[in-house]
């Protein structure tokens, strides 16, 4: 316990700069501590609730969060969010869910580490002209679900999608995705609540409580931190790799359940 709590600790300082919870990573490193996957989501988005909570708090400081530009991605993937935490699952489905999230989500992380520049060094060309409201509805709801379901934020996701649309600069981006995070978050772990209520899966949680002080102090400095000056690129892709490890691990079991 003593090291998962070190490496929650570490995860939320690095995200918590970027705005991010963290939630991918809490998955790949619960899964690697072989956690019952039942309480898996609860206590990804429970950290990640804890962490992006600060990045709210300082973007929405500096000015970087528009309540009226994150509304259309949030109002569908609320509810989404809530009802993947309420939805149960077998293990089969949760292992190759949770498998190709994660392996898209690393993929993503290391392609727009080592192939993208900053959006703020690109002008900005919004092409959401065209869909103002539908396309950050339908994405919202798809991203909602999964969030809840798997327990992640989907701001792993949203962050690049924002940037191929060239949505605005990455200070707003990085904003918007700590709110989509949050909201996302708050939901997911509502319908898990509900769903884990009256069970003996409940009781377990509370073992876990250092990771939550962990991912409270590191979230803390992190955002804090804010602008510090670390190699953030060697950073993400370092987990990159780790989410990549564990995803082919995940999948490979899943595989064994299917055939």
């Amino acid at each position: 316990m003593f090291f998962l709590t070190l490496c929650f600790f570490i995860v939320a300082l690095f995200y918590a700069t970027a705005g991010f919870g963290g939630g991918s990573t809490y998955n790949a490193l619960l899964s690697l501590a072989e956690t019952d996957y039942r309480i898996f989501p609860s206590i990804a988005l429970l950290c990640n609730l804890i962490v992006v909570s600060g990045g709210v708090w300082r973007f929405s400081r500096a000015g970087h969060i528009n309540l009226r530009r994150v509304m259309p991605w949030v109002v569908t993937s609320v509810p989404a969010a809530f009802l993947g935490g309420v939805w149960e699952v077998s293990e089969c489905f949760f292992t190759g869910l949770l498998g190709i999230s994660l392996l898209i989500a690393g993929a993503h992380m290391m392609y727009f580490e080592v192939r993208t520049q900053d959006v703020s060094e690109r002008p900005v060309q919004n092409i959401l002209r065209r869909f103002p409201v539908l396309l950050p509805c339908f994405a919202g709801l798809c991203l909602g679900l999964l969030a809840g379901i798997v327990g992640i934020g989907g701001g792993i996701f949203l962050a690049p999608l924002l940037y191929i649309l060239r949505w605005d600069h990455a200070k707003a981006i990085a904003g918007t995705c700590a709110a989509f995070i949050l909201c996302n978050s708050l939901a997911g772990l509502g319908g898990h609540a509900v769903k884990l209520y009256g069970t003996e899966l409940l009781p377990q949680l509370a073992g876990y409580w250092p990771l939550g002080l962990a991912v409270l102090a590191g979230g803390q400095i992190g955002s804090w931190l804010g602008a510090v000056k670390m190699d953030k690129r060697l950073v993400a892709l370092l987990t990159a790799v780790l989410i990549l490890y564990v995803a082919i691990r995940l999948l490979w079991r899943w595989s064994g359940m299917v055939f």
